[in-house]
């Protein structure tokens, strides 16, 4: 499929009701509307295609962009190109698509974590932040928590938006896979009061830290 091809595809399943979502959500003015099913589902038809989803991203259009991560082998992903592409996510819903489909997979990640974590390009902070939150739910091991939580506490609530709603992940992954710092991580997040008032519909998690925690706690068991 040619990017001229793939880009028509795509506009035509474009949405009035989804366009007017994805403003509201400032996903851009480059944007057909398309159901994030849809794009699965294109993706799918589509296959692997790496010089192509490489096209597709350029375009800087918002669905083009995801259809290009749907598209990508993490492994075939350069360093830079992987550098690239976490700086140039452009919103949260992009970054983290990227971050779950592409960066968590790629071979470099252990040490474009260290390096993101220390950036001050609030999409690069985001990928270091969102990989960081996974180690510490799923392969702590070598992770300073308590220095992590020090970090949140000091840095999180003047934090921009892209890079905190990655660390209020990650003390809340903190929370609920580590006993020992959980109180701790709760009380970080009442003092902060990141997301305490955030609009969550019916059936929803509150991404409140404190909130959060504890429903994924007390489904623990």
């Amino acid at each position: 499929m040619t990017l001229e091809q793939a880009l028509a595809q795509l506009e035509a399943l474009g949405d009035d009701r989804i366009r007017a979502q994805n403003a509201k959500r400032r996903y851009g003015e480059k944007q057909y509307g398309v159901p994030l099913g849809a794009i699965r589902k294109l993706a799918t038809k589509i296959k692997s295609n790496h010089a192509l989803a490489m096209e597709l991203w350029e375009t800087g259009i918002f669905e083009a962009k995801l259809l290009a991560i749907l598209l990508l082998k993490p492994a075939a992903v350069s360093r830079e190109d992987i550098d690239r592409l976490v700086r140039t996510g452009t919103n949260g819903q992009v970054a983290d698509w990227l971050n779950a489909y592409v960066v968590k997979e790629h071979p470099d990640t252990v040490s474009l974590r260290e390096r993101w974590m220390q950036d001050d390009d609030p999409w690069a902070a985001r990928a270091g932040w969102s990989l960081t939150s996974g180690r510490a739910a799923r392969s702590p091991e070598g992770i300073d928590l308590p220095s992590l939580l020090d970090r949140i506490e000091a840095e999180m609530g003047q934090a921009d938006p892209a890079v905190q709603w990655a660390m209020n992940s990650c003390l809340a992954s903190i929370g609920i896979n580590h006993a020992e710092h959980r109180a701790r991580a709760i009380a970080i997040g009442e003092a902060l009061g990141v997301y305490r008032d955030y609009p969550v519909s019916k059936g929803c998690t509150s991404p409140f830290a404190p909130i959060w925690i504890g429903e994924l706690v007390r489904r623990q068991g």
